[in-house]
């Protein structure tokens, strides 16, 4: 009986030789190896020095712009190109100070060899004045370079000095309610927005206007040249409350002026500072 089994099982184990043999020949051979694209891997090497001349390529390394009085940003956009035969990886860009912010896309970022791009800054100029020097640097695999941006903030302009017939208005409302100052047309004209505004725009918005215009009228008082004693507190009593009966209105919120009481203690340090006591007090002066 064992010997007639042999057969059958030399049979089978022939017959599943057979249909492997047929799977593999209906399978075509590979045409060629099979890879993967490669992976660009910056070398790091030399990120923490300088970045050389001849390999990036800037249309400015320092750019200049004037801004106005009161302008929220100063914007720049720096172009640039690789002028290399390989690539170029911006690692990092890394702004001075937290009022500047750099825009490009995501880092790492791939230059490749001839082609650029370009990195687009913004300064916030709130509460700033005068020229101001911020910087960003610029970190690759090949060394890092700083880009510098110099603003020149201008002055605000000067305000258009009232007319007679202004001014007689202006008297003739404000012995009827001084705080007509901030109804009429000189709410319009001479009082422009405010909200958000720092001590020296506080300073051009609600008081240069009248005392340092240079036809102001007899009544109003040169603030460089009071006769009493000045301190803090006095700047922030007649800011606050004015003075009844004459062209001095009151500019908190609480009376229907358009200073909150922040910005009122704000211009009071302002002035305080800016502009000295001259007149000693009583006792001293005698």
């Amino acid at each position: 009986m064992k010997l007639n089994r042999m057969p059958s099982r030399a049979i089978a184990l022939a017959i599943f030789a057979a249909g492997i043999l047929t799977a593999a020949a209906q399978v075509p051979p590979p045409t060629g190896p099979v890879s993967t694209a490669p992976v660009y891997v910056p070398d790091l090497s030399h990120a923490g020095g300088p970045l050389p001349d001849g390999v990036i390529v800037w249309d400015e390394l320092m750019k200049n712009t004037d801004a106005t009085n009161g302008q929220d940003f100063a914007r720049f956009i720096f172009s640039f190109t690789n002028v290399t035969a390989e690539n170029v990886t911006i690692l990092s860009v890394h702004p001075s100070c937290g009022c500047t912010t750099a825009e490009l896309p995501p880092v790492p970022w791939t230059i490749p060899a001839g082609t650029g791009g370009q990195i687009k800054v913004a300064v916030n100029l709130a509460g700033k004045n005068g020229t101001i020097i911020k910087t960003v640097n610029v970190a690759t695999d090949k060394g890092s370079k700083t880009l510098t941006l110099r603003i020149n903030i201008l002055p605000a302009p000067p305000a258009a000095p009232m007319s007679e017939a202004e001014r007689d208005r202006g008297i003739a409302a404000a012995k009827v309610d001084r705080q007509a100052v901030f109804k009429g047309d000189c709410a319009s004209c001479h009082i422009p927005k405010i909200e958000g505004k720092y001590a020296q725009q506080l300073y051009d918005a609600v008081c240069a206007v009248c005392h340092e215009a240079a036809n102001r009228a007899t009544m109003v008082p040169d603030l460089h040249n009071l006769k009493v004693p000045t301190n803090e507190e006095f700047w922030r009593t007649w800011i606050t409350a004015g003075k009844a009966g004459s062209l001095m209105p009151a500019f908190a919120t609480s009376q229907g002026g358009p200073l909150t009481d922040m910005q009122i203690a704000s211009l009071a340090a302002f002035l305080n500072a800016t502009i000295p006591s001259h007149a000693l007090p009583a006792a001293e002066g005698k």
